[in-house]
């Protein structure tokens, strides 16, 4: 394949806009219908996604989407962990891509630039909250450096039985090794 052909085939990643609403609630609703990642039982509408992008961005967190030939494959995005303002520099992610591009490299294209922007937000821990124990999110937390924080049991019900969460934390930039230089929130 030439330079050109590759260049097209390219997973890049850039912030989300209000506009990609539509196929970031067609992710998720996919996910919602037919996976435990999310505890949710109802597909957001349009409308609470676009707020759901505009109240992230409002914060100057960071709100992904990965997207080849124009076509959305995935989204990640950081928000704040809990609101007490001692949590201030603990973000929580969430990443979801479409099933037809799991296993593609999407997933860790999408959670290395979160790591980053979220880093360069001032975050020093990230939490990832896994419904269900999803195998392929644990996989994929693993891989781009998260260990192992613990599990919640039967915490979610969803599909006629009981799930866990499994919680997984990732240190960012200088973590816990240094005081920060702002105060939280």
């Amino acid at each position: 394949m030439d330079d050109v052909g590759q260049a097209k085939d390219e997973v890049k990643v850039r912030g989300a806009q209000i506009a990609d609403a539509e196929a970031i609630a067609e992710i998720y609703a996919h996910h919602v219908l037919n996976g435990t990642a999310s505890f949710d039982t109802v597909p957001r509408t349009m409308h609470q996604t676009e707020q759901k992008i505009a109240d992230i961005l409002a914060h100057g967190w960071p709100f992904l989407v990965a997207e080849r030939g124009g076509a959305i494959l995935g989204y990640a995005y950081a928000t704040a962990f809990r609101d007490r303002p001692a949590y201030g520099f603990t973000c929580e992610n969430s990443i979801y891509v479409c099933t037809q591009h799991v296993g593609q490299g999407v997933g860790v294209t999408l959670m290395r630039a979160l790591l980053d922007e979220a880093r360069a937000c001032g975050f020093r821990q990230m939490i990832a909250v896994i419904g269900g124990g999803e195998p392929a999110s644990v996989a994929l937390h693993m891989k781009m450096g998260f260990t192992y924080a613990g599990r919640m049991r039967s915490v979610g019900r969803k599909f006629g039985r009981w799930l866990d969460s499994v919680y997984m934390q990732a240190e960012l930039g200088e973590g816990d090794r240094t005081a920060p230089t702002r105060e939280p929130g």
